[in-house]
């Protein structure tokens, strides 16, 4: 991830510097120093980051839920987006340490007031939140995304808007993005496409009825 390659036009001082942090922490761990031993940055590059931040800000006060905090690169463009729309974003995070260090992030950012960090099992925590949810990032381990679309789905409000990344590229196999991508296809009322974005994003939108 390169910070020469993200548009700048307007950008909020402080989200502008946060994005350059995530930058030169990414070099850091490629040159060998991680920010916290054990893990790695599994972030959306810059070019993702603005599309998911372009469709949920379109959204009227969204309800965004995201799958996989992660070091809270992708969580910065979704609360970026929740604090211009009027909404706001639901986290959720395996690793304690990981959701710790995006939550300080988003802090210096001044966005912690647009976020909820919850950390644990995706597939145990979904099933206790209540929803509607109007824009859903899947960017956690492959194979959960499709037990985790069961669980989402019926929580999603009329004209949500989902985005699932690494489905062309980026892990495992493929396998368990291309059985994500039949399901989705195959659900009434939903219509979908593959973008070469990044490591490929498939964008879906949900009109019931």
């Amino acid at each position: 991830m390169r910070a020469e390659k993200i548009m700048t036009n307007g950008m909020d001082p402080d989200m502008q510097r946060a994005l350059e942090g995530y930058d030169e922490r990414i070099a850091a761990e490629r040159d060998g120093t991680p920010v916290i031993e054990g893990h790695r940055h599994m972030a959306v590059g810059p070019e993702t980051g603005q599309l998911i931040s372009l469709l949920a800000r379109a959204l009227l006060a969204p309800r965004i839920l995201e799958l996989g905090t992660s070091f809270g690169y992708s969580t910065l463009w979704l609360a970026d987006a929740a604090r211009a729309a009027g909404g706001h974003v639901t986290t959720l995070e395996l690793e304690p340490a990981k959701s710790a260090h995006a939550a300080e992030r988003l802090q210096e950012a001044g966005l912690e007031a647009h976020v909820t960090f919850l950390t644990g099992d995706a597939l145990k925590i979904l099933p206790g939140l209540a929803g509607p949810f109007d824009f859903v990032l899947v960017d956690h381990w492959k194979d959960l995304y499709l037990p985790s679309f069961e669980l989402f789905l019926p929580k999603l409000a009329p004209g949500a808007i989902l985005a699932a990344d690494n489905m062309i590229r980026g892990g495992g196999d493929g396998t368990a993005q291309s059985a994500y991508a039949a399901a989705v296809r195959a659900t009434p009322g939903m219509s979908s496409v593959l973008l070469p974005i990044g490591t490929g994003v498939e964008v879906s939108r949900y009109l019931p009825g």
